[in-house]
């Protein structure tokens, strides 16, 4: 904030912001700039600066602050490990769970990316949730969920890999929908033709990914998925309600 009052810049993070929606922010003159930090890392690992911009990524490492790509695969993908002064000795009386994420003073940071031809780091998603399909596919459920939760009906979702009988993976959504613009926008319709409605644009969204990122089936909700006091969604405790259904 200036000392007139005015808004000068937003810096966010924790969670992606769609690029369509940067863009737009930015075109009206909200100036943003996105960062990336862990607890374990003081929090801050790289962030944009009113020089290095690009929608979508996190930019460039903060000084003395190194950050590699662990084991990437045929698209740069791979683990982002990060190395400095900033980044903690180990978690407090717990030498097992400090060896799993620190190796001579990298930090494992759990979550997957890549650096594109200029440098910039994007995020693509956490190495946990990565639906690893029979035939060796990677999928980022995060790219699928930026995607839905464009539509205007959806309140939450999330993107996961449901069993099938071939010992493969099918990939699925569950869908909490806004109760208050269906029934504003569709008044004379029930919960069946909301599922519809959704579909039709699920299906869209399908039309612009290669089939094997196609969403086979939805489960379509107006109950509130179970989330953590920060307000993300606990995905294990979501897939073990939605299998047990």
């Amino acid at each position: 904030m200036n000392s007139d009052g005015h808004l000068r810049l937003v810096i966010y993070g924790a969670a992606p912001m769609d690029k369509a929606t940067i863009k737009g922010l930015k075109n009206i003159g909200i100036e943003l700039l996105n960062g990336y930090g862990l607890t374990e890392a003081s929090p801050i690992v790289s962030a944009e600066n009113d020089k290095y911009q690009k929608p979508g990524s996190v930019a460039f490492a903060l000084p003395n602050v190194e950050i590699k790509i662990d084991s990437p695969n045929n698209q740069g993908i791979g683990e982002i490990w990060v190395k400095g002064p900033n980044i903690m000795l180990g978690y407090y009386d717990n030498e097992e769970a400090t060896r799993e994420v620190l190796t001579d003073g990298w930090f494992h940071t759990g979550d997957l990316g890549y650096y594109d031809k200029k440098g910039y780091l994007f995020i693509t998603g956490r190495k946990k949730n990565v639906i690893v399909l029979k035939n060796g596919k990677n999928i980022y459920p995060e790219e699928l969920e930026l995607l839905i939760a464009r539509l205007p009906f959806v309140a939450e979702n999330m993107v996961f890999g449901k069993p099938t009988e071939n010992d493969d993976l099918e990939i699925n959504a569950k869908i909490v929908y806004n109760t208050d613009y269906m029934k504003q926008t569709y008044p004379d319709k029930d919960l069946n033709e909301y599922k519809d409605i959704i579909w039709n644009e699920i299906k869209e969204i399908n039309k612009t990914m290669p089939a094997y990122k196609h969403i086979r089936n939805i489960v379509v909700t107006d109950e509130p998925m179970i989330k953590t006091t920060t307000q993300k969604v606990k995905r294990n405790e979501e897939l073990k309600k939605i299998l047990g259904e």
